[in-house]
């Protein structure tokens, strides 16, 4: 079975919970570097788990679906943690003044 095993409910539900703290702590702070170490744990996790995809051998079909799961719900939140290191970083440049080069979020709001 997978270190972190994400076809259970409560392992989901506490990357949930932490997701939604770690971007609240870095909504509060205003600082996206918060934001980006989780975005790179949850890289680190997928890594793990396409090892674990590459060793299991298929013929044990309930590890190797557990392993496809947890992979694809790692990308779900690499893509969530994706989009609020924008959201935090946009923030960021707004609170601070900066100069920014370009509006990170642009392309994903006229696309929605």
């Amino acid at each position: 079975m997978p270190v972190i095993n994400f076809t259970n409910p409560i392992p989901v539900l506490v990357a949930v919970i932490v997701f939604a703290l770690v971007l609240y702590l870095g909504r509060e702070t205003k600082k996206s570097l918060v934001v980006g170490i989780m975005l790179f744990c949850f890289i680190a996790i997928l890594l793990g788990h396409t090892i674990e995809f590459m060793t299991v051998a298929q013929s044990n079909e309930v590890i190797y679906k557990a392993v496809t799961t947890s992979a694809t719900l790692d990308l779900v939140f690499i893509f969530l943690s994706f989009i609020s290191y924008l959201w935090v970083d946009d923030i960021e440049v707004k609170a601070g003044k900066k100069k920014s080069i370009d509006n990170s979020l642009e392309w994903f709001w006229n696309k929605v």
